[in-house]
């Protein structure tokens, strides 16, 4: 498991592009065969990437968590953007198949993954929080996560919205998780920009061809950057930074927020004009 320290935005801006790539940038999360795993000090939020192939790949406790087993004190989300796929959770089999999720609460002992076809594997992105209180572990379907369409062709950001992990949809103690599909000529996502001060998120980018690239800007609204994304990669977006992004073709990605509020439209809202 990496391990990401925090970095204050007055350091941010001093940063060049490697800098940036090097602390908010996760470029190698899904590899076949793998379980890739990246902790941030932001929030103690923990990103990974699973794809079971021919072996079952499980959650295991180590030095950075300190705990007996992996989710003694965390919860968990995971969204499936490959084939179908299970998640076995103490001896219970859950199966879940393309963009399916499921949370996992607090105090599971053994978490499993497994694909149905090696050709197809399935691929499981995570996020993973502490938590304080076991909720149940249940599995959502993309049917179930509260569909919100917003945008307009005239701004090229028609997209639904599909919440999966939010008080809408079931309890957790303080994780959200999310994704969100732009419709064909739509490129842009959460534009006008906002911040949250009150919890960081992570943005996942795929459903990308190879040639394909997503422009994220981050930054403080008043001294923003950006980074070049390619498919399957994913960013960390402190409390103090916007988080949007512009698409060479439309794309698809999921949010997941922790933090201690979980309202959905509790943001700070940035306007045009104040953009720098």
């Amino acid at each position: 498991m990496e391990i990401r320290q925090p970095i204050h935005s007055e350091h941010a801006k001093r940063l060049d592009t490697e800098g940036l790539r090097k602390e908010f940038l996760i470029e190698n999360l899904f590899c076949e065969g793998e379980m890739n795993l990246t902790y941030s000090h932001i929030d103690r939020i923990i990103v990974g990437g699973v794809v079971p192939t021919t072996q079952p790949l499980a959650l295991m406790a180590g030095k950075a968590l300190g705990v007996d087993f992996f989710l003694e004190r965390r919860e968990l989300g995971a969204i499936n953007i490959g084939g179908a796929g299970k998640v076995i959770i103490d001896g219970e089999v859950f199966e879940i198949g393309p963009r399916e999720a499921i949370y996992i609460g607090m105090g599971a002992k053994s978490v499993e993954f497994t694909s149905d076809s090696v050709e197809t594997p399935a691929r499981f992105y995570i996020n993973c929080a502490p938590a304080h209180h076991t909720y149940p572990t249940r599995k959502i379907t993309q049917q179930q996560a509260s569909p919100e369409k917003l945008g307009n062709a005239e701004n090229c950001n028609v997209r639904t919205i599909y919440k999966f992990l939010h008080p809408s949809v079931l309890p957790t103690c303080q994780l959200s998780m999310g994704m969100t599909v732009l419709e064909p000529g739509s490129l842009w996502n959460t534009m006008p920009c906002h911040t949250h001060e009150r919890r960081m998120e992570v943005y996942l980018y795929f459903d990308m061809k190879d040639d394909n690239v997503v422009f994220h800007y981050m930054g403080e609204p008043t001294e923003t950057r950006h980074l070049v994304v390619r498919n399957e990669q994913a960013v960390i977006s402190p409390s103090w930074s916007i988080h949007s992004g512009v698409g060479s073709a439309s794309y698809t990605f999921i949010w997941g927020m922790v933090g201690e509020n979980q309202v959905f439209h509790d943001m700070d809202h940035v306007a045009m004009k104040d953009l720098k």
